[in-house]
């Protein structure tokens, strides 16, 4: 039905590419400095470049930022996933070792989009998509040296998303403090391709991404599966907003040691967990963990995805979190004998919690625990929806697609 409706924007869309587009041989396609071009992008990128605000960049399979080299993305640029199933889903991926500097601002936002998406030159959104819309090309992946814990201990692993077949795709190392670039005002929408069975790509992923690596004021709208997730290293990233996502809204896993500081999810219909919260994989784990402050979870009172869910041996930090709009049978819950040991031993740590209760439900039926639930319930304050003194900031995320459509 998504296909029929944009039949002729895909057949003008077509022409446009074939008539202005351009190809070299190494893979990656470049204009010829016109402004107002349809440039092509396929394979790995090799060398330095730019990609400009004057065009619009088309994704045809997977683009990598290879291994010592940055790729500069000026504020405002639009970027396009091509449609592709399975191995062929269209992304852009920095590898280990290469850097995508992309530092929109509030006016001039970075979008990285769908070919579907009618969005063009100057603006900063289309008018044929809206949040139903998912699943139309894959995401944003950034790979990075930093530490992580999987299974069997090993150094480093495969991301998901990415088939084991293709030589790029390995995240993890022993470098905290890798630089994968900067990310500023970027905008990832209609993505999460699945590729396989419970291996979707996510708006945004990082795989041991180090704390050298700049994440601030990204929004991920309409993604098939996660909004935002983390698999281990120790990135920090500060004003996230990921909305009607399918899956989960900030999910970690493996160990990360980073931080997020001011977010907003906004649960849609098929939405996941709000947050999925998972501990590390192999023996490593770190004794800090990791820190979620200033948080405002907003649910769909029609979906019962959990408030949180926290797993295998979870040790984190969630402070000032504002969770309202959920359906009465959305709970926190702490999973598993690992995690209920590090939640009763006050590792797994809740703090300064406000939520709007639905009606008919008490403060102890928000918590999903084998004991101690009072280490929850004695830092959660039931609120009405005029009393909240704690969660996000929204006043920043003024400039976002989600924004514009009322989405909070």
């Amino acid at each position: 039905m998504k296909t029929i409706k944009n039949l002729s924007f895909l057949f003008a869309f077509s022409l446009l590419a074939f008539n202005c587009s351009s190809d070299d041989d190494n893979g990656t396609t470049t204009g010829g400095g016109v402004d107002n071009e349809l440039v092509q992008k396929s394979g790995i990128i090799t060398a330095d470049e730019t990609w400009s605000s004057s065009n619009i960049y088309q994704l045809n399979g997977k683009v990598v930022v290879n291994d010592g080299v940055t790729l500069t993305i000026e504020a405002g640029t639009i970027i396009k996933g091509a449609e592709g199933q399975e191995s062929l889903a269209s992304a852009l991926v920095v590898d280990q070792g290469g850097k995508i500097m992309a530092e929109g601002t509030s006016s001039n936002p970075i979008i990285m989009t769908s070919v579907l998406d009618n969005i063009t030159y100057g603006e900063t959104a289309g008018t044929n998509l809206n949040q139903n819309d998912v699943g139309l090309w894959g995401g944003l992946i950034i790979l990075g040296r930093a530490p992580i814990s999987v299974s069997g201990d090993v150094e480093t692993a495969q991301i998901e998303g990415i088939p084991a077949t293709e030589p790029y795709g390995q995240y993890g190392g022993t470098d905290a403090d890798d630089n994968s670039g900067v990310y500023k005002y970027i905008s990832v929408r209609h993505g999460g391709i699945t590729i396989g069975s419970d291996n979707e790509i996510n708006g945004v992923t990082f795989g041991g991404v180090g704390a050298g690596t700049t994440v601030e004021n990204i929004e991920v709208v309409s993604n098939q599966d996660d909004g935002f997730e983390w698999f281990g290293g120790t990135v920090n990233a500060t004003n996230l907003i990921t909305w009607s996502h399918g899956d989960d809204g900030l999910d970690a896993d493996q160990a990360w040691s980073g931080s997020v500081t001011n977010a907003v999810v906004v649960q849609g219909v098929e939405s996941g967990s709000a947050l999925e919260l998972d501990g590390p994989e192999g023996s490593a784990a770190t004794e800090a963990g990791y820190t979620m402050s200033n948080i405002t979870l907003i649910g769909n009172a029609s979906n019962s995805s959990y408030i949180a869910d926290c797993r295998d041996g979870l040790i984190a930090n969630l402070n000032n979190i504002l969770a309202y709009n959920f359906s009465a049978d959305a709970t926190v819950r702490i999973s598993g004998e690992d995690s209920q040991t590090e939640f009763t031993a006050g590792r797994l740590a809740f703090s300064n919690w406000e939520v709007v209760l639905p009606t008919g439900v008490a403060l102890a039926d928000l918590i999903e625990a084998d004991a101690n639930a009072e280490n929850f319930t004695n830092n959660v304050s039931a609120i009405t929806a005029t009393e909240a003194s704690t969660g996000a900031n929204t006043s920043v995320f003024g400039w976002t697609y989600a924004a514009s459509q009322n989405a909070f």
